[in-house]
């Protein structure tokens, strides 16, 4: 099952161009941008909203940057919020990611993304599978024929909930190596340390997770990186290999990016994606996003609208199969 990043790295140009001056020598686009975050501090839209508003204001493209934690509902409290006050929210973005897409279908509150101004996808992190630093399993390859062997006492664990990312991602693995997806057994743990230990004792033969955890376990030397979810490799550790170029046509980036109340004036989207645009080609973006380990994903506007659609009839098929939906 291919998540294809095509629709992502297209627009940028056009941006540039849409947005002029206030692009090309780094002139203020917007005065001031409230964040609306809805998770708590710490988290992963926290860090996201707060590393781009540094980016932003540290670049002088937005004069001030203010932020505001909403949490509650799987973020569904912060998506009704913007919708219901959408007349006094001309100057919000709201941050967000995979999860928007996932609890959607899932039901998990009634809103979609179709009910919000899409403004910018930004960043994204690719998935990854990995197996104790000393496992016999070394490759993709390995790993099936250890499911193969021996399927009753197969188990890929991951972070998420039954259902959730981590453990689509091994489905699509498994669905891309002629397996079946339903067949291996997923165990969810509440922490890492917990994951860690269940893969180093036996428990599960794999784990999924994000690269960016991935590739930070694998310097400590505790895992090896066995395949990601990236259609290239990552720059950051290139010596994980991809799922792809193991024959696997797997394509996965849990994506992070940006939406606005609707009905917001197309003058107001517009400088928003221009300030968004901006940002990368900045040093102050550039040490943000080093800092984070993120790569770079930008597609705004009807390219970010093409880009959720296809994924989210692709994880809706996959949870059909899976017997989530």
């Amino acid at each position: 099952m291919k998540f294809t990043r095509r629709v992502m790295m297209t627009a940028a140009a056009a941006m540039v161009a849409f947005s002029g001056a206030a692009q090309a020598d780094g002139h203020q686009v917007l005065e001031e941008l409230h964040f609306l975050i809805p998770g708590g501090a710490g988290g992963g839209w926290d860090g996201t909203a707060r590393g781009t508003g540094e980016a932003l204001t540290g670049a002088g493209i937005v004069g001030t940057a203010s932020y505001e934690n909403m949490s509650g509902g799987g973020g569904g409290v912060a998506i009704a919020h913007l919708i219901e006050n959408a007349d006094s929210m001309g100057n919000t973005m709201m941050v967000n990611s995979t999860p928007i897409v996932i609890r959607s279908l899932t039901g998990v509150f009634p809103q979609s993304f179709r009910d919000l101004t899409l403004v910018a996808g930004t960043i994204g992190d690719y998935a990854a599978l990995v197996v104790g630093a000393d496992s016999e399993i070394q490759d993709m390859a390995g790993l099936v024929a250890a499911y193969e062997a021996d399927a009753s006492a197969f188990a890929i664990g991951g972070g998420s909930v039954p259902g959730g990312m981590d453990h689509l991602v091994a489905a699509m693995a498994m669905q891309a190596a002629d397996q079946d997806p339903t067949g291996f057994s997923y165990v969810a743990y509440d922490a890492g340390g917990a994951a860690m230990a269940a893969l180093l004792s036996g428990e599960i033969q794999a784990l999924s997770t994000g690269f960016s955890e991935a590739v930070a376990l694998a310097q400590q030397g505790e895992v090896r990186i066995i395949g990601v979810t990236s259609a290239e490799r990552v720059d950051t550790f290139a010596d994980a290999p991809t799922m792809m170029e193991q024959g696997l046509d797997v394509e996965f980036v849990n994506w992070r990016g940006f939406f606005a109340a609707p009905g917001l004036d197309e003058e107001t989207v517009g400088n928003m994606r221009a300030a968004i645009a901006a940002m990368y080609d900045t040093p102050e973006w550039e040490e943000v996003r080093a800092r984070n380990g993120w790569v770079n994903i930008h597609n705004p506007g009807d390219d970010f609208e093409a880009f959720l659609e296809a994924q989210e009839q692709q994880i809706g098929d996959l949870m059909r199969t899976l017997g989530f939906l």
